[in-house]
């Protein structure tokens, strides 16, 4: 696969005595207390900010299953509440990605400074079991590794699938692929313009109207119009706090999965809905420095009662750069 077809994550900040602070797996108890208040340190997670760490503790079951905690605030900076008070699907999403990050280093032994690319990150959820409830919600996640690879020891792929469960009750399911890349690699991918620190985005375009896209406030709305119908060009503000929670060289995918959801918003015309799913397939670098044009078109419109399909695409220069399916109830729901 070529470069082009990467989506790269975030890259952790690299301490070598922090990473001696994790024994390996097989030297951890297996019948230690789950850590359901305390976050992983998030380094682990590739964030520079504590509060959008979710990810609480993980346990290896076998060579290729593990238990993983987290939890989440009942209301969040940028995943907030959705229809009437369930939690975000995105925020469950986000949940999903971090896993990646936590089995690579702690799990797998993928060295601090290697990038992590994204492939494919999707969550399906059951709205009737993600009410927001009156203390934070405590998930279990059964993790099943599908597909994992490796290269001279040392990993270079890795597939899961997740099961989430709140109180019980499976909450929602997603899968995310990634593969890993170290520095010298990475650095050839890239052009050497993007990995300096004055590389910079666009600037920054005017935003849709929030309730058009199902935000409150502008400063959250990735979507800028544009004079044609289902059709923006995507907006990147790289000072935002959680969508760009630190310095990165492309726009994250979780701004792109956040674009796929307000568009399909707007083409629906439902700024309150509860997406049932969101499923994205990332094929290159999201560029800062280009306009990536984002289109909605509605699927399967003549059958009555059906959940609703959108598929979200990006392009830069012509060229797709990811593509997103959401799925919505039906107007009868």
């Amino acid at each position: 696969m070529s470069a082009s077809t990467f989506h790269v994550g975030r890259t952790a900040v690299y301490d070598p005595a922090w990473q001696d602070t994790f024994p390996p797996a097989e030297q951890r108890s297996g019948d230690r207390l789950p850590s359901l208040i305390t976050t992983v340190p998030k380094e682990l997670v590739h964030r520079a900010s504590a509060d959008q760490v979710l990810i609480t503790d993980w346990q290896r079951l076998d060579d290729a299953r593990f238990s993983v905690t987290a939890q989440w605030p009942r209301s969040h900076s940028f995943y907030s509440p959705v229809a009437g008070g369930h939690y975000d699907p995105l925020l469950c999403a986000e949940t999903i990605r971090q896993i990646a990050y936590v089995l690579g280093h702690a799990e797998f032994a993928v060295p601090f400074g290697y990038q992590f690319l994204l492939w494919d990150l999707g969550v399906t959820v059951h709205p009737e079991h993600l009410l927001v409830g009156e203390a934070p919600a405590i998930l279990g996640l059964d993790v099943t590794c599908v597909d994992i690879k490796r290269r001279a020891g040392r990993l270079t792929g890795l597939s899961y699938e997740a099961v989430v469960r709140l109180d019980g009750l499976v909450v929602a399911t997603g899968r995310a692929s990634i593969t890993c890349t170290s520095p010298a690699v990475y650095q050839r991918l890239r052009p050497e313009h993007v990995l300096l620190p004055e590389h910079c985005a666009l600037p920054l375009t005017a935003p849709a109207a929030p309730q058009s896209v199902g935000r409150l406030s502008p400063i959250d709305v990735v979507l800028s119009p544009l004079a044609e119908a289902d059709r923006w060009q995507l907006r990147v503000d790289t000072l935002h706090p959680v969508l760009f929670d630190h310095w990165v060289d492309h726009v994250p995918g979780m701004v792109l999965m956040e674009a796929a959801r307000q568009a399909a918003a707007a083409a629906l015309g439902r700024p309150s809905f509860m997406p049932l799913g969101i499923a994205s397939s990332f094929k290159r670098f999201a560029e800062l420095d280009l306009p990536c044009f984002i289109e909605a078109e509605r699927l399967y419109q003549d059958v009555p009662g059906a959940e609703e399909v959108i598929r979200v695409t990006g392009h830069q220069n012509g060229e797709l750069v990811y593509e997103a399916l959401v799925t919505a109830p039906s107007y009868d729901c």
